[in-house]
């Protein structure tokens, strides 16, 4: 294998790895608040399933109490596996997307960026889509649940399949796909803003290594966290939209809401347009750190990564 294909090889894989690491490192933390987060989503009033919470450090106290440890981790297996497949799936997809299309340029931009995340994220939900459903159907199992509760991961898959069929594990699958673009805001605001950080570090020191990107774990979780902001004020509705549409359907076998356009119209009339933004809350505590925390791991991973190969 000619070096430079080696390289390039290796170095996907190595984002591979460094994204999986990182994914499984943030959902470990924070789970708790995306079991909070899930169940102020699908809250519309109109499922008997579900208690109401006042607001988040209710929420968190409440299932503490009620259902203790294992509530605050309901769905977690699923949620680790997703996570850390999906991690790895889109730094993976990103890196080879980006490399693809940088072929013909000698310097990135902004629409590279945008590309290379779009591409990955649509990618990564046709991959990981009956996880996430059953993630949320494991979340949203309370004490006064009124059907046979799922016994775990696989007992949902076999059930979903015997009950709803195939087709069910992609209920959600449409919001996944317009979510892409929240991936694709937060790599291309991470990009940007690393390019401008570096800059202004470069300047600041006068003994930078050659290729050196200068920035410190403090830099990568501040650079993690905007990244994530400016990505979540802007899609978050499509993921309430999802959540409901991944509910279990009624005692009677009837869904909740039919499709996408159901659940916007039935939330409008209902909720408002406050109801799109429910849970937003624990969504901003559990992802700005998250955030953080996941670009640490990944830029960390990917710099033992390099210089492991370079000594080898």
């Amino acid at each position: 294998m000619q070096p430079e294909l080696k390289m390039a090889v290796d170095w996907q894989w190595e984002t591979a790895v460094a994204g999986s690491v990182a994914g499984l490192a943030t959902v470990t933390f924070v789970h708790p608040l995306d079991v909070v987060r899930t169940r102020f989503q699908v809250n519309d009033g109109r499922n008997p399933n579900l208690p109401t919470y006042k607001h988040t450090p209710h929420a968190l106290f409440t299932i503490a109490r009620s259902e203790g440890l294992r509530g605050l981790y309901a769905g977690f297996y699923p949620a680790v596996l997703g996570s850390t497949i999906s991690w790895g799936l889109y730094f993976y997809f990103y890196s080879r997307a980006k490399q693809r299309y940088m072929k013909n340029q000698e310097v990135t931009n902004p629409g590279i960026h945008l590309a290379s995340a779009a591409e990955a994220g649509g990618l990564v939900a046709l991959f990981t889509n009956p996880v996430w459903l059953v993630k949320t159907r494991l979340q949203l199992q309370t004490p006064q649940h009124h059907t046979r509760r799922y016994s775990g991961f696989g007992d949902a898959l076999k059930t979903i399949w015997k009950d709803e069929g195939w087709m069910a594990l992609y209920k959600g699958l449409v919001p996944s796909l317009f979510l892409v673009t929240h991936g694709a805001i937060q790599f291309t605001a991470y990009e940007e803003l690393r390019k401008i950080l570096v800059v202004l570090r470069n300047k600041q020191s006068t003994s930078i290594a050659s290729g050196s990107d200068s920035l410190t774990t403090i830099d990568y979780a501040t650079l993690g966290a905007s990244s994530k902001l400016t990505a979540i004020l802007a899609t978050y509705p499509f993921q309430v939209i999802r959540a409901r549409l991944q509910q279990r359907p009624n005692i009677n076998g009837a869904p909740r809401y039919i499709d996408s356009w159901h659940v916007m119209k039935e939330t409008v009339r209902l909720e408002g347009l406050r109801g799109f933004y429910r849970g937003i809350t624990a969504n901003l505590l559990k992802n700005l750190p998250a955030a953080s925390i996941t670009f640490i791991a990944y830029e960390n991973v990917m710099n033992l990564l390099k210089m492991t190969r370079r000594n080898n």
